[in-house]
This record gives structure tokens, C-alpha cells and sequence, in this order.
């Protein structure tokens, strides 16, 4: 039997995240050869991640990193089974690393395909499987490529990029705040243009049946009920649609006795409050259109706006789970 030398386990601990009992004994299999030992290690990983194949990876780390120059960003989501391994501290420099090396390609599967200190990022990840005995896969994978990219990331959970038309003055901050806003509102769309009109109605006529059904219960109770509004979208107020809500709001206001040469002042708040009660599905799927969560005053589109000639060209968003 070869000989194992504690200098050559630290290595093979270095090199692969495997405990010393482990390298040691993959070097007495591997009669002290090194590669040898690095593959009686990656099998030892193939047979755990065949028993673990059915086992959920929900927790792990998503992780954002985007490139020197700030014109391309990579968001990954290293699984695992466990809270406990996807706060550990080498499970979340593993999930860097890999996060490092997405940078350089454009797909989930080039990615998997890429070397990873001489294997395969997929095969280091049936390799660690074995070494922390967790199923472990990339959960997600999204690139941004812009003018200038921005990322966050929130404790490791949700992990989000944002793509900007133009370097602007303090385009750090415009992409970090958007980028925050990503992470926390769950925007799914840029703008309301973006729905299909078919989604709107169904939409539309589940929100309406839900709300009505809560009415009933506050009616039975007695307590005030939720207003029903006709629309979720801007996308349905027309010309027409709006027209009529300002017939109405002046009718509102001659049925109070409001003179009517003080409606013009009236007039653009009861409109603002329309528009704002019948567009919630905007303001909770359109990152444009959501409030923004530093000044909610004013919705993102206007946030944008006010760091002059700049748009958001793109954004992705990755969770766990």
C-alpha cells in the first residue's frame, strides 16, 4: 500500500472541498496518484447524486456579478438541499466562483460544459455533491448584456441585473436602485405594452371574482367593502374608457354642488385616483409602472426619467426555490 503523506491530502482537500478521511482514502485507492484520487472522489459524487436525483434543491445561493466595464452580468442559483449548506461559507464561495467563470458564456449549457480547474462545472458539481453528500445543480441562469448593467443582491436569496440604455451620469446608482427594485417588488414585465390582451382578461375577471367573493364575507360582517374596480391595466383604459371616468367624476362633482369653475382643479386627482385604482396588476408585474419603493410619489418610469436621456433595455431576476 502507498504511502499517503499528510502534504498530499491537504492538497487534494484544497483542490476538491473534501474532507481529510475522504482524500486520504481516495489516495490508499488511487495507490497515491493524484488524478486517479480526484476521480475515485467524482464517482464516489455520481453514486450520491443517483440516490439524491429525486431529492428538492430549493435552498443554495443566488448570486449576481457583472464585469468590469459593467456591460454584462450573469445571475446564477447554486441548489442544494439544505438551509444549513447554502449559508455555509464554502458553499457560498463555491456559488462565487461559479458565478465568476457564468460571465464568460451566454447559455445555462455552455456554462455546464465549461472547465472548472480541470473538469467540467457539471462534473464538479456531481464532485461536491459527494463531497458535502447534498444534491447540488444550477437552479437558474440569466445574462444581461447593455451600454451598462448593474446587479444586487439580497442575502443571497434573490439576486437580480438591470440593463441600461446609456452610461449616464451616476448610472451606478439609477442601476442598483432598479436593480433593488427588481429584487423586491418581483416586477415579471418592463411596461404594461408588454401584456397580451387575452392574459388581461382573464386576469381581470379572476381579480373581480376574488374581490367579490371577499365582499360577501365583509358584507356578512358588516364592514366596509372593496371597491370592484372594471380594469387592472392601463392597457384597457382607452380614449373612450377615460372620457367616460371624466364624465362621470363631473357628474360626481355637480351632484355635490362643486362649481364648476373650480372642477379644473378637481378634476385631475379624481383621474389620478382612476387610473390608479384600475391598474393594479401594472403596478405589481411592471417594473415601469410599480411605485417606487425609495419615493413612492412616483412611479419607475418617472425615476428613470429624471437621469435624463436613459431607458432600462432589459432586466432578469433570480430566487431560490
Amino acid at each position: 500500500m502507498a504511502k499517503i503523506s499528510a502534504a498530499e491530502v491537504n492538497k487534494l482537500r484544497k483542490a476538491t472541498g473534501a474532507g481529510m478521511m475522504d482524500c486520504k482514502k481516495a489516495l490508499v485507492e488511487a495507490e497515491g496518484d493524484f488524478d486517479k484520487a480526484i476521480e475515485v472522489l467524482r464517482k464516489k459524487g455520481q453514486k450520491v447524486a443517483a440516490k439524491r436525483a429525486d431529492r428538492e434543491s430549493s435552498e443554495g445561493a443566488a448570486i449576481a456579478k457583472v464585469n468590469a466595464d459593467n456591460t454584462a452580468g450573469v445571475s446564477i442559483v447554486l441548489g442544494c438541499e439544505t438551509d444549513f449548506v447554502g449559508k455555509n461559507d464554502s458553499f457560498v464561495s463555491l456559488a462565487n466562483e461559479l458565478a465568476e467563470l457564468a460571465l464568460n458564456y451566454s447559455t445555462k449549457e455552455e456554462f455546464l460544459a465549461a472547465d472548472f480547474g480541470g473538469m467540467s462545472v457539471a462534473d464538479k458539481l456531481v464532485e461536491q455533491t459527494g463531497v458535502i453528500g447534498e444534491k447540488l445543480e444550477i437552479n437558474a441562469f440569466s445574462k444581461v448584456e447593455a451600454p451598462y448593467v448593474g446587479s444586487y443582491v439580497h442575502i443571497n436569496k434573490i439576486a437580480a441585473l438591470v440593463g441600461l440604455s446609456a452610461k449616464v451620469d451616476k448610472a451606478d446608482v439609477l442601476a442598483k436602485d432598479l436593480a433593488m427594485q427588481i429584487a423586491s417588488m418581483g416586477a415579471t414585465t418592463l411596461s404594461y405594452k408588454d401584456f397580451d390582451p387575452a392574459y388581461v382578461a382573464s386576469e381581470t375577471e379572476a381579480r373581480i371574482a376574488v374581490i367579490e367573493k371577499d365582499n360577501e364575507e365583509l358584507g356578512r360582517l358588516g364592514k366596509t367593502l372593496k371597491n370592484v374596480p372594471k380594469f387592472i391595466s392601463m392597457s384597457q383604459l382607452t380614449e373612450d374608457v377615460l372620457a367616460q371616468a371624466e364624465e362621470d367624476a363631473k357628474a360626481e362633482l355637480k351632484a355635490e354642488g362643486k362649481p364648476e369653475k373650480i372642477w379644473d382643479r378637481i378634476l385631475p386627482g379624481k383621474m389620478d385616483r382612476f387610473i390608479s385604482d384600475n391598474t393594479t396588476l401594472d403596478k405589481e408585474q411592471c417594473l415601469l409602472d410599480q411605485n417606487f419603493i425609495k419615493d413612492e410619489k412616483i412611479n419607475v418610469s418617472k425615476y428613470v426619467a429624471s437621469y435624463g436621456d436613459v431607458a432600462i433595455t432589459t432586466f432578469e431576476r433570480v430566487t431560490l426555490g
